[in-house]
């Protein structure tokens, strides 16, 4: 196996082990700012697939480019989604910011 081949796999899995970790141990409160990261960073592999679909490497690197820019297309656009979504739960029925219980009661 090619050296570069290897130190590929070894950032990938590294990479994947790492990204289990911090993503298991971030609290329920910052999963919606954490989705925005991950959304800044899912576009930045699209541009990179974009970038690689695009160059002339052969066919089965273009194939390759084109599915990762589908890939990250979903990404991109499903973490959107969710995060407004989860941003929608955190609105009052008026359309304003929702306020927190206890700021309530200390204003009034």
């Amino acid at each position: 196996m090619p050296p570069y081949i290897e130190a590929g796999l070894y950032v990938l899995v590294l990479g994947s082990v790492v990204g289990v970790e911090v993503i298991r141990r971030v609290p329920s409160l910052l999963h919606t700012p954490l989705m925005s990261l991950t959304n800044a960073i899912a576009g930045i592999s699209l541009v990179g697939s974009l970038l690689l679909a695009g160059s002339d490497r052969g066919p089965l690197i273009t194939t390759l480019g084109s599915v990762a820019v589908a890939a990250s297309s979903i990404n991109v656009v499903g973490g959107f989604l969710i995060t407004n979504r989860m941003l929608r739960m955190f609105r009052s029925s008026n359309g304003g910011p929702r306020r927190a219980a206890g700021k309530a009661k200390a204003d009034a």
